[in-house]
């Protein structure tokens, strides 16, 4: 039943946020500068990096507008770990 719910939902999207979402329900970390640039998805279970090209901070700011994702303290001062928001 979730995977039905997430494929609507996700429907909803541009391909470049469902490849973020998708990765984000895989294990994967985003992280971003204190600016929103330089994109960082990491796996922590194997410290994995994946810098997706497609997208930019002005993705990150509108998904956070649409309120799928939240930040959240990262590794360091200057890092924001973008969390999925919880309905």
């Amino acid at each position: 039943m979730a995977k039905k719910k997430t494929a609507s939902l996700l429907s909803k999207f541009t391909e470049i946020e469902e490849d973020l979402l998708s990765h984000i329900q895989d294990g994967y970390q985003l992280e971003t500068d204190s600016l929103g640039g330089n994109l960082v998805l990491r796996r922590l279970k194997d410290n994995e990096e994946i810098r997706p090209l497609s997208a930019n901070r002005n993705t990150i700011k509108a998904m956070e507008q649409r309120g799928l994702i939240s930040p959240g303290k990262g590794r360091d001062p200057l890092t924001i770990v973008w969390r999925l928001k919880r309905k």
